[in-house]
């Protein structure tokens, strides 16, 4: 029985591929009036052409000749065509989706066969039906396993080849000195003659490859939607974007909101240049984002996630000399300096303060602290410092910004170890 049903559906299918000729173009026509996807240039139509040929004729040969399912491959055009979708940057979903209504169709016009043949019971139409019907869900569920595999190597593959040669770009736009601004547009194919606010989006070197494309690969959709214009962006490495927001005004950026957001992907992390014009503002917004990107990779606060320039300036600045900065600020601080709790609670206490031109009603609202609380803080500090805070108070602050921003503390608390170990040598304490 199930020799003669199988002997009945080859027949079928050999009468169908005698129509191929006539049949394939119907089917073509079909994807691209039902799927936008496939409404290719003419080079990329022939290949689809191709494809679909190729398929359709290696399921008639499997259901004439009984090929096995196992011997089943993705036809080479077929896999050609998949590669063109993932260059295109066409969603594999339409792709899967041709497949199934080619599936579907392929049975209609079974169906259809069937109906012409005279005499033949019911029974064996139905059993017929069904023979091809699970075959050719078969052979597809096969295909589209490969298909699959070959349009996401092909995806990367062209993703890091697309990234490298625009990052490759990048750095000479960023580097050359004497670019002019018109061969620099043409270049990166974006406008420079408007305002640009650079972006650095990292993750944690720890936090795995998997989970640093996941994370890197909303930097784009979350800057589109924060600044409402698609940035350019590009990967500096497996880490790490660099990306610049454009527009024709100086922007008002809403950080807050971006912080807010930036809470959805735990583990991104984003430094903010300042915004400037033309080519030498996106350059120095570059430089600067890059610069708050090494704070925030220093101080890393826990909960922290966005660093923007504007408010690490000075710290930025001293970034690259943390050794001579830690030295003085101990100098400075003494004491207060020390890196454990309770000096960071006093040296929290007297930022406040002085940021609150010494209200001590204003600070300890800040601090959600009695104003009591904060009196005893400065007192307990000012002892440590050996003078009150409003003297040399500038000096002061950008040492107390160079603990919080730098962690420029110093460990123990004796003052010879400290800078021994700050000079990089153990003193004698014998």
């Amino acid at each position: 029985m199930a020799d003669r049903i199988a002997t009945l559906a080859g027949g079928v299918a050999g009468r169908i591929g005698a129509l191929l000729a006539d049949l394939t173009p119907e089917m073509v026509a079909m994807f691209v009036d039902v799927i936008p996807e496939f409404r290719h240039d003419h080079a990329a139509r022939r290949l689809m052409v191709a494809s679909t040929s190729s398929n359709l004729s290696a399921v008639v040969d499997m259901l004439v000749l009984g090929i096995s399912l196992e011997d089943i491959a993705v036809p080479p055009a077929a896999a050609t065509y998949a590669r063109r979708f993932a260059q295109h940057d066409l969603a594999l979903a339409a792709l899967l989706r041709a497949y199934r209504l080619g599936e579907h169709t392929f049975l209609q016009w079974a169906i259809q066969d069937l109906r012409r043949q005279d005499g033949l019971p019911a029974d064996d139409a139905l059993a017929v039906t069904s023979h091809i019907a699970l075959l050719v869900d078969r052979y597809i569920d096969r295909v589209i396993e490969g298909l699959v595999e070959i349009y996401q190597d092909e995806h990367r593959r062209w993703r890091e080849r697309s990234d490298a040669a625009r990052a490759a770009q990048v750095q000479v736009v960023l580097a050359a000195d004497r670019l002019s601004t018109p061969v620099a547009e043409q270049m990166l194919g974006v406008s420079l003659r408007e305002w640009h606010t650079a972006v650095v989006a990292w993750v944690d070197a720890d936090a795995g490859a998997d989970a640093d494309a996941a994370q890197l690969q909303v930097v784009g959709r979350l800057l589109t939607e924060f600044a409402g214009r698609t940035p350019l962006t590009v990967s500096a490495d497996t880490s790490t974007v660099w990306a610049w927001m454009s527009s024709p005004e100086r922007p008002d950026l809403d950080l807050d909101r971006l912080a807010v957001r930036l809470t959805d992907h735990a583990g991104l992390r984003i430094a903010l240049g300042e915004p400037g014009t033309g080519l030498a503002g996106f350059r120095t917004s570059h430089e600067e984002a890059l610069r708050a990107q090494q704070v925030g990779e220093i101080e890393a606060r826990p909960g922290q996630q966005l660093y923007p320039h504007a408010q690490v300036a000075l710290a930025g600045l001293l970034v690259d000399r943390r050794d001579a900065v830690r030295l003085w600020v101990h100098r400075t601080l003494g004491e207060l300096a020390r890196d454990d709790e309770g000096m960071a609670r006093l040296r929290h206490t007297v930022q406040v303060l002085l940021e609150a031109n010494g209200s001590y009603t204003e600070a300890a609202a800040r601090m959600h602290v009695h104003k009591n609380t904060v009196l005893y803080r400065l007192r307990k500090a000012e002892e440590l410092l050996g003078r009150p805070v409003t003297d040399d108070r500038l000096r002061i602050q950008v040492a107390l910004l160079a603990c919080d921003q730098l962690a420029a503390t110093t460990p123990g608390s004796d003052p010879a170890l400290a800078e021994a170990h700050l000079k990089g040598r153990t003193p004698d304490t014998r």
